[in-house]
C-alpha cells in the first residue's frame, strides 16, 4: 500500500482478498459524515462512473457499502504523537477494509475527510481523473489503517503577491494540498510588487497597487525586462469562496497583509502612508524589482488606523484564528532620517527603530486579540521584543523558532534552508531559472521541524510546520507545479506522519511510494519536476535568445 502521507500503522488483513465497488455499492453515511459522503461521491463517481447511491447507515444488513463514521471516542485515543492527546485527535481515523464493505471512522468529520483521501489513494490513480477510462475494476485491499498527524499546524505558504495566480489556480492548489493532507494555507496577500485583495473602504488598493507595469525575468541581477503590464486582485467574493472552498476540505486560509515593511505597493496607492518626511512618495509606483524595498509604512496614528480597517475587512473575510502581519525584512533607513519618525520613538520612549517595529506589531497584537483573534509574524518580531500573544513563523532558521519557544511562544517551523519551495531542486544546468541554495527531494524528506535544542513544553510550542513558495520566478502555474511538486510530497508526510523511534526517516522506501504517487500526480495534471530532471518544456527558458540567469548554486 503506496500511500503518502505514510498512515502511522497500515496492514493488509489478507494477501490477496479485495473488495470491490460496483453499481450496487452504497455510500452509507452516519451523523456528521454528509459533507464527507457528498465530497467522495463527487470525486469517485466522476473518476468511476458509478453512482454511489446513499445508503442507510443504521442496516447492518449492507454487505455492499462504504460506510461513513465520526466517532469521538476515536479522537481521544487518537491525539498527536508530538502534542496533547485531543489537540488533534479530531483528525485522526480508522479504514477497515473486508468483505462486507468499507468502514470508515473519523474522530471528527476533518478526520473522516483524511481517511477517505487514504481510501481514494487506495483506488488507484485512475481515481484522481474526473472521468471514466473505459471499464476497470475498482478494487480495494482488505486491510486495516489507523492514523492520526503529528502536528496540527501542516501549512503550505502560497505567495501571490510577486506573481498573481487566479482563483481558479488557488482552488485547484487547496484540492492538491487535500490529497496531501495539508491543512493551513498561509496565503501571501501583500507585498511591494502587488496587493492582492480588495478593501471596500479604501479601493485604490485594488484598483491601483495590484498592477505592476512591468516584471523582471529571472533573478534580481537580471537585466531582462518583461515589458507587459503584470497584476490582479481577488474580490472579497472570491475571497469567501476561497475561503469556504478550503473548509469544505478542512483547510484554514490564514491571510497575510505585510507590515510595516513590504508595503510600497499600498504606498502607491496611499502616498501618505509612507515616510512623506524623507522620501516623495507621491513618486513611488509599485515596485518591478525584487528583493526588499526601503519603502515601509509611517509610524503614525494615522497609519494605524488605516491598517486597522484593512483588517476589520481581512478579519470579515477570514474566519482563521490566526492572522499573518508578515513584520520581516523592514528596513529602518527612512525612519533613521524621519524627523516624524524619531519624534515618534521619543513620544513613546523607545530605545531605537527596532523597538518602533516591535510598537507596530505589539499595536496589532492587541488589536487582533481584542477581537479573538491571534497574531502571527516572521521571525523578525522578535527584534526590539516579542508581542505578548505572538506566534512565530521562524524563517530565518531554527533559532527564533527556538528563542520563542523558550520564551512560552508558539512557533510554526518553516526555516528557508530546509523547506523554501522556490529554491532550485538541482545544480544542473537546466534547471529553470536557478535561484538559491540546491534543495533536493531527499533533504525535504530528513527535515525534521523540532530541533533537537527543543524538549518538553519548549518542544510542544512547535505547533507544527510549513513550506513556503515565494513567485518572484514562477511566472505561470506551470512553474508553480514544478517548484512545487513533488517536494511538496515530502515535505506533508514530515508534517503528518510520526518520527520513526529511530529518528531517520526511511527515503528508500519513500522513494519507492513515489512511483505509485507520480501516477496520481499525473493523473491530476500536475506539471512536476520528475525524479531524472526537467521535461524538455520545462528546461531553462530564453528570452530574444538569451538563457535567463540564476546566480550559482549555494550547495
Amino acid at each position: 500500500m503506496d500511500l503518502i502521507p505514510a498512515p502511522r500503522s497500515a496492514a493488509r488483513t489478507s494477501d490477496t482478498a479485495t473488495f470491490a465497488l460496483g453499481q450496487g455499492t452504497v455510500l452509507a453515511a452516519g451523523a456528521g459524515a454528509d459533507d464527507v459522503a457528498r465530497w467522495l461521491r463527487a470525486q469517485l463517481g466522476a473518476a468511476t462512473g458509478l453512482p454511489l447511491a446513499p445508503g442507510d447507515p443504521d442496516d447492518g444488513t449492507l454487505t455492499d457499502a462504504v460506510r461513513l463514521a465520526v466517532d469521538p471516542a476515536l479522537a481521544l485515543a487518537g491525539g498527536p504523537a508530538g502534542g496533547p492527546v485531543g489537540t488533534a485527535g479530531p483528525e485522526a481515523y480508522r479504514l477497515e477494509i473486508g468483505p462486507d464493505g468499507v468502514r470508515l471512522t473519523g474522530g471528527g468529520p476533518a478526520g473522516l475527510f483524511w481517511g477517505a483521501q487514504t481510501l481514494r489513494q487506495l483506488l488507484g490513480p485512475r481515481a484522481y481523473r474526473t472521468a471514466p477510462l473505459g471499464e476497470h475494476a475498482w478494487e480495494l485491499p482488505h486491510c486495516r489503517v489507523e492514523d492520526a498527524p503529528r502536528f496540527g499546524w501542516r501549512g503550505f505558504m502560497l505567495d501571490v503577491s510577486r506573481h498573481f495566480l487566479t482563483k481558479r489556480e488557488v482552488l485547484r492548489h487547496l484540492d492538491l494540498m487535500a490529497a496531501h493532507k495539508l491543512n493551513v494555507l498561509h496565503f501571501h496577500l501583500t507585498d511591494d510588487q502587488g496587493w492582492r485583495i480588495e478593501i471596500k473602504r479604501h479601493p485604490k488598493l485594488a484598483e491601483d497597487a495590484s498592477w505592476r507595469p512591468r516584471t523582471k525575468v529571472g533573478h534580481r541581477a537580471s537585466d531582462i525586462w518583461d515589458e507587459r503590464p503584470h497584476g490582479g486582485f481577488y474580490t472579497q467574493d472570491d475571497i469567501r469562496e476561497i475561503v469556504a472552498y478550503a473548509a469544505a476540505r478542512h483547510i484554514t486560509v490564514v491571510p497575510e497583509v505585510d507590515i510595516p515593511g513590504h508595503s510600497q505597493a499600498a504606498i502607491h496607492a496611499y502616498p501618505w502612508l509612507g515616510n512623506t518626511d524623507v522620501v516623495d512618495t507621491e513618486a513611488l509606483g509599485v515596485w518591478c524589482e525584487w528583493g526588499v524595498s526601503e519603502n515601509v509604512l509611517a509610524p503614525t496614528e494615522e497609519v494605524l488606523r488605516f491598517y486597522e480597517g484593512v483588517f476589520e475587512e481581512v478579519l470579515d473575510l477570514f474566519p482563521s484564528t490566526f492572522v499573518h502581519v508578515g513584520g520581516d525584512e523592514c528596513p529602518k533607513h527612512q525612519w533613521k532620517s524621519s524627523p516624524a519618525a524619531q519624534a515618534r520613538i521619543r513620544e513613546l520612549g523607545l530605545a531605537d527603530e527596532d523597538e518602533l517595529q516591535s510598537w507596530f506589531i505589539r499595536h496589532f497584537d492587541r488589536w487582533l486579540a481584542d477581537r479573538g483573534r491571534r497574531l502571527i509574524g516572521w521571525d523578525e518580531i522578535l527584534e526590539g521584543g516579542l508581542a505578548d500573544g505572538a506566534t512565530v513563523s521562524s524563517w530565518r532558521g531554527y533559532a527564533g523558532g527556538i528563542a520563542a519557544a523558550r520564551a512560552g511562544h508558539d512557533v510554526v517551523m518553516c526555516p528557508e534552508q530546509q523547506v523554501y519551495l522556490n529554491y532550485r531542486e538541482s545544480g544542473a544546468p537546466d534547471e529553470p531559472v536557478p535561484i538559491a541554495q540546491v534543495r533536493t527531494l531527499e533533504d525535504f524528506y530528513r527535515f525534521e521541524p523540532v530541533p533537537p535544542q527543543l524538549d518538553g513544553d519548549a518542544a510542544a510550542r512547535v505547533i507544527g510546520t510549513q513550506a513556503n513558495v515565494w513567485s518572484e520566478v514562477l511566472e505561470s502555474p506551470q512553474r508553480f507545479d514544478y517548484q512545487v511538486y513533488p517536494r511538496l510530497a515530502a515535505f506533508a508526510e514530515v508534517a503528518w506522519s510520526a518520527l520513526p523511534p529511530s529518528a531517520e526517516r526511511d527515503f528508500a522506501g519513500f522513494a519507492a511510494r513515489m512511483e505509485e504517487h507520480y501516477g496520481r500526480l499525473d493523473a491530476l495534471g500536475v506539471d512536476y519536476r520528475p525524479p531524472g530532471g526537467p521535461r524538455p518544456w520545462q528546461r531553462r527558458p530564453g528570452v530574444l535568445g538569451r538563457p535567463i540567469e540564476g546566480p550559482p548554486p549555494i550547495v
